[in-house]
């Protein structure tokens, strides 16, 4: 029986637009340019906050890569924006913004490359009036972010330059992609390669995750609303299970996903930031330090996870959409007897005041039954009921009471609760009440990437990562990752493509009375 819907009244918001303050001028400098990352995302974003107006008059973006694309790389930006952007080809302003692109070919470990680099950004702050300021990003493979780092450093690019007068008011920031190592050991390396060249407060570590309206909203449901954070605790609430899932395979990317897998993917960083977000206290304001504070001493007492409460998967054959693929072990360049999991779960526990004893299950992977991400936060049943008789009467009874927060797709929240049926009888079923943005607030060609960007620039690392939080995180994924290494699985694939992963991921919840949602 399909549960009813209620839906909740909305209102059409206002819209601001114009932030409280506009970022400086700067250059946007892009190591990596000629990736797919560039093209589909970031330059988009860049456009979105043209459109919107929050973006300074004075700004650049420099295309930076190895291949000589000179004279192709701003009409494919274009190109990117109006196909992956949602732009009108005939917006009057994107020919404008377009002539403020411009595209240096180097090696990233060529000295006269990061030479000439200099050079064409002096230039660029005299046609366009930067005023010095920049904005490094690193959407390279993760093998060259220390070169780079190093290389920047070494040619005095890592610090703002003095003018005439002596003074330094300009700024210059750097935004790290994912995966910030692959291991704790590795992580502790590049901190320490990268705070030997920049400062700590100009270290933008990105997790495209917190760009999303979904993410950030979790933190005004909790503490903007009188009504739900006096039960977001261990008295009331029976477990929580965040889901990472998604239909499609690895897209062509066996080499990188050989050495990430699912742990190392997805889990050691946007479902940990979304653990940090349900589960932290709350912060004192919303300033960086602050929040970014709350969510390690989340991680930090979080347990060591027992190899027992952990399961990982590997995707052979199967159907989606209707449609046969391969296994993952057929994929391209991928090794025949790969041990790489393609799907985890994880039981923890957070030894606090606040949640002790409620258990906390995650899963992520590739090639599931569907694409969700989300958020289910399980309501313990009330001490006593008096509604026993209603139940088996035709109603699908009493179940938990849950708060859904769906990140992606059909992005909104969900309240399941019980209602009595139309009838004579006392008939109890339970019934959703939904919240949906697309209805709330309309449809959005936003990827994410520009409230991350604008941040950026504005220099609040609010929804940025710390490197303390980084090293948590790979704490509690390293000892994990290494049990698996040593203890490989004989009888992958273990699950097929299109279903919800292993069998052993249902068993691991079972032993403990309870079971997934579905989805």
């Amino acid at each position: 029986m399909a549960i009813p819907e209620v839906k909740a009244s909305t209102a059409k918001p206002v819209v601001p637009t114009t932030p409280e303050r506009k970022p400086d001028p700067c250059v946007v400098v892009i190591f990596g340019a000629s990736g797919d990352l560039t093209k589909r995302k970031l330059l988009p974003a860049l456009y979105h906050l043209e459109q919107a107006g929050l973006l300074p008059k004075e700004i650049a973006v420099v295309g930076v890569a190895r291949r000589p694309l000179e004279a192709t790389f701003a009409p494919d930006m274009k190109d990117g924006i109006v196909s992956g952007g949602g732009v009108d080809d005939h917006d009057p302003a994107l020919d404008p913004f377009i002539g403020k692109i411009s595209y240096h070919a180097m090696n990233f470990d060529d000295d006269a490359g990061y030479a000439g680099l200099k050079d064409l950004l002096h230039g660029i702050d005299g046609k366009f009036g930067t005023k010095g300021n920049r904005l490094f990003y690193l959407a390279t493979a993760p093998e060259y972010f220390a070169d780079i780092i190093n290389s920047l450093g070494r040619h005095g690019m890592n610090k703002p330059e003095a003018d005439e007068h002596g003074k330094t008011a300009c700024w210059v920031r750097t935004i790290i992609e994912k995966p910030f190592g692959h291991d704790l050991e590795s992580a502790r390396a590049l901190n320490d390669d990268v705070n030997k060249v920049f400062d700590e407060d100009q270290i933008f570590r990105i997790d495209h995750y917190l760009g999303k309206e979904t993410v950030q909203n979790i933190l005004v449901f909790r503490f903007a609303n009188g009504i739900f954070e006096n039960v977001w605790n261990r008295n009331y609430i029976d477990h929580v299970e965040i889901t990472a899932a998604e239909s499609i395979g690895i897209e062509g990317r066996g080499p990188f996903y050989e050495t990430a897998g699912a742990l190392r993917d997805v889990v050691q960083n946007h479902v940990m930031e979304l653990l940090s977000f349900v589960t932290m206290e709350p912060p004192v304001s919303f300033e960086a330090e602050a929040v970014r504070a709350e969510k390690v001493k989340v991680w930090r007492s979080i347990q060591p996870i027992h190899p027992a409460d952990t399961v990982r998967g590997q995707y052979g054959p199967g159907t989606i959409d209707g449609k046969q693929v391969a296994g993952y072990r057929q994929e391209d360049r991928v090794h025949p007897r790969s041990q790489t999991e393609t799907y985890a779960a994880l039981r923890l526990e957070i030894e606090n005041w606040r949640w002790a004893g409620v258990p906390f299950y995650i899963r992520a992977g590739k090639r599931l039954a569907k694409r969700v991400t989300e958020i289910t936060v399980m309501f313990k049943q009330p001490p006593l009921s008096i509604f026993k008789d209603a139940e088996g009467k035709g109603a699908e009874g009493i179940r938990n009471n849950i708060i859904s927060m769906r990140i992606q797709p059909d992005e909104g929240i969900t309240l399941r609760f019980g209602a009595k049926l139309p009838g004579p009888n006392m008939s109890i079923s339970p019934v959703n009440m939904n919240f949906s943005y697309a209805e709330a607030f309309g449809t959005s060609s936003a990827n994410g990437y520009e409230r991350l960007l604008l941040d950026a620039m504005l220099g609040d690392a609010t929804l940025f990562a710390h490197r303390d939080g980084v090293e948590a995180t790979w704490a509690l994924m390293t000892p994990i990752l290494e049990h698996w290494a040593a203890n490989p699985i004989k009888d992958l694939p273990n699950y097929a493509a299109g279903t919800w992963g292993p069998p052993t991921s249902d068993a691991m919840l079972k032993a403990d009375g309870r079971k997934w949602r579905k989805l």
